[in-house]
């Protein structure tokens, strides 16, 4: 049995939209940065921030971000090193590389404007699916186009039932059917918004709100009180848990070699501490790279998990014993005490940080 099969009708779609509006109107979130002198731009990079991160995370982050790069042309122009640097800590790296290669790619095939007048030339740029292509143009130019991110789906599925996982293509279909059918040709920023909040505010994964939600009479979920049931999440899998050595090569005024890792891959594009599967390897670098060096302290290992696998970080010190080895190229000398602008990977800038207190 399909999604569509088993799924009662959906509600009529202009109770749905004054209902959500009115709503909306009274507690729906109006104040945010990205909705003040709202552009294409400065709406994609809010809703890309926004991808797998909390509003309340991302808020300094987009200042920090437009006060740096106001316009695409000047993002365009950047170093990926530098966007990386104003990335740290918001995880899901990948995202900036993005955002990166899509500026330069609107202002070398559009010239700098943002191609907003259908989804699908928008979603052809890198790190723009359909749902966020939907959301750039509603957002910053008030046309008609529906989304389907991780609030509204989890909405429309407690309000209509919408049994299976997103993912499927069978329940993701359904689901977008549900996101055209609501999405009016009016006031079309505020509805995408105001389906968002809804998520985001109301029907939470956790402890939904559900005696304020405008719609608690019309939810099949609530109904049968199955509310954290819908969406269904991912059929797990066992997590593997890697293991890699990280080596703290430390020169005698207290800097700490970093090296680049390649563009794409674990960490793409970030600068990190150099890494080891063993402790043999690990010697045999030192050995080679920077001979006479005295092998310090094992720290305590630690986990720092990934979407599809845990990494088991052991960091390792040692010291060179006078002045500082040669870098090669992609390698750098990094003072904790007067740090330069390097994009960070969010371990390495965790043991950087408790280096700064040794010091």
């Amino acid at each position: 049995m399909t999604p569509s099969d088993s799924m009662p009708a959906p509600l009529d779609a202009e109770y749905f939209r004054t209902r959500l509006l009115d709503w909306f109107d009274h507690h729906g979130r109006s104040q945010l940065p990205w909705q003040q002198e709202r552009t294409p731009y400065r709406v994609w990079v809010s809703e890309i921030m926004l991808q797998q991160t909390q509003v309340a995370t991302v808020i300094d982050y987009f200042q920090r971000f437009m006060a740096r790069f106001p316009d695409v042309e000047s993002l365009a122009a950047a170093e990926l090193d530098e966007v990386l640097h104003l990335w740290t800590g918001l995880g899901y790296y990948a995202r900036a590389r993005n955002l990166h290669r899509a500026a330069r790619c609107v202002v070398e095939a559009y010239g700098g404007h943002f191609p907003v007048e259908n989804v699908e030339a928008l979603s052809a740029l890198p790190g723009i699916g359909r749902s966020t292509a939907g959301a750039i143009i509603a957002q910053a130019t008030g046309q008609r186009a529906p989304i389907l991110d991780g609030n509204v789906k989890r909405v429309l599925s407690r309000l209509h039932g919408v049994g299976g996982w997103p993912g499927r293509p069978a329940v993701e279909r359904r689901l977008w059917q549900l996101a055209e059918h609501y999405t009016p040709h009016w006031r079309c920023a505020d509805f995408t918004q105001a389906m968002m909040d809804m998520g985001a505010t109301l029907c939470t994964r956790r402890r939904p709100a559900c005696l304020l939600c405008p719609f608690v009479d019309d939810c099949v979920a609530h109904r049968a009180g199955e509310e954290t049931r819908y969406p269904e999440s991912k059929p797990k899998k066992t997590t593997p848990l890697r293991h890699t050595l990280m080596l703290m090569l430390i020169d005698e005024e207290g800097r700490v070699l970093l090296e680049q890792r390649p563009a794409s891959g674990l960490w793409g594009g970030l600068w990190g501490l150099p890494q080891f599967d063993d402790e043999t390897q690990l010697r045999d670098w030192l050995d080679s790279h920077a001979p006479g060096s005295r092998f310090g302290e094992r720290r305590q290992p630690f986990v720092h998990a990934f979407t599809h696998f845990r990494l088991e970080i052991t960091p390792l010190t040692a010291h060179l014993s006078r002045g500082s080895a040669g870098v090669a190229e992609g390698q750098h000398w990094y003072d904790p005490l007067q740090p330069a602008s390097l994009g960070l990977a969010a371990p390495v800038k965790a043991l950087l940080d408790a280096q700064t207190t040794l010091l």
